[in-house]
């Protein structure tokens, strides 16, 4: 119920950019500028700085930013509050989740939480664990899953299940061979690795450093933005990738993708993030305490 042009300027404060609000928001970028527009003009006061390609917010966008984020989560509040009245589980439910979540965990998760609760109207958001992190700390998002923990203030970070990566490759490559493979050895052949901001490159890159691999030693010869494309190339014979056991589970029972565990093993932690200075919902608090548990089953 909140005014639409409030949640647009709050996208756009939080971004400091008009095409990443669009994005996030769903909307094409001359409508958020007409929605900005118009509540400068209902207000006479300019919101924005613009100028050399990049926004900042003035001394009055901070004072509107202030009130926008409390108006916003007051009305979130209330929408929730007058729903729960009703007694049922019911009403849209905003979940984002990182790829490699998303497209080999949260699945099932989904389902069978639309099966207890077919009032709820769920909706998935895919992207890299950054942009999933922007968007549950911008209040578009009611409860994110991702590959690290919350780095923006704000946030609450709550491990869900732990996760074991693996260096995956074609049958015949010869890394396929072996029971374990070092950080050292995987220097000496042909990478590819996932994109920038995405929370397996985050760790993986940890992993190289933290065993005196340095980054720009190692032979990458692309980056890609999911685990499809990786195992896609991978399975050319071009070089090997570092992917999550569920990413891999059917190919390698298959016999398409060969799996080697690292020597020391890398697991990390997958974490359920939400707002920390937000009223959580009856529905919110639900899907998170379901969601935990039905991943940690699904990471034994």
């Amino acid at each position: 119920m909140a005014d639409r042009r409030l949640q647009v300027f709050h996208a756009v404060a939080k971004h400091l950019s008009f095409t990443r609000a669009a994005d996030a928001l769903f909307m094409t970028q001359p409508a958020v500028t007409f929605q900005i527009k118009q509540l400068e003009e209902q207000y006479s006061t300019r919101l924005f700085e613009r100028r050399h390609g990049s926004i900042s917010l003035t001394p009055a966008g901070e004072l509107v930013l202030g009130y926008a984020e409390r108006i916003l989560a007051l009305s979130d509040e209330m929408e929730t509050r007058l729903s729960e009245m009703t007694g049922e589980m019911r009403g849209p439910l905003l979940v984002g989740a990182s790829t490699t979540i998303a497209e080999f965990m949260l699945p099932r998760v989904l389902g069978e939480f639309n099966a207890l609760y077919p009032q709820v109207r769920a909706r998935l958001i895919v992207a890299n664990s950054e942009s999933i992190e922007s968007r549950v700390a911008e209040h578009t998002l009611d409860v994110g899953l991702i590959e690290a923990p919350a780095k923006l203030s704000g946030l609450n970070s709550q491990i869900c299940c732990e996760d074991e990566l693996l260096v995956i490759c074609a049958p015949d490559y010869p890394l396929a061979t072996l029971k374990s493979v070092t950080p050292k050895v995987l220097a000496d052949y042909e990478y590819i690795s996932r994109e920038p901001g995405s929370g397996t490159r985050e760790i993986s890159d940890a992993y190289f450093s933290a065993n005196q691999v340095p980054l720009e030693n190692l032979k990458t010869q692309m980056e890609l933005g999911s685990p499809e494309a990786l195992k896609g190339v991978v399975s050319t014979g071009l070089g090997f990738a570092i992917v999550s056991r569920a990413v891999v589970a059917k190919e390698t029972q298959l016999g398409a993708l060969a799996s080697v565990p690292l020597n020391p093993p890398l697991t990390r932690s997958l974490y359920l993030v939400h707002p920390q200075d937000r009223f959580q919902s009856r529905l919110t608090t639900t899907f998170i305490d379901f969601a935990k548990k039905k991943l940690r089953e699904l990471a034994l």
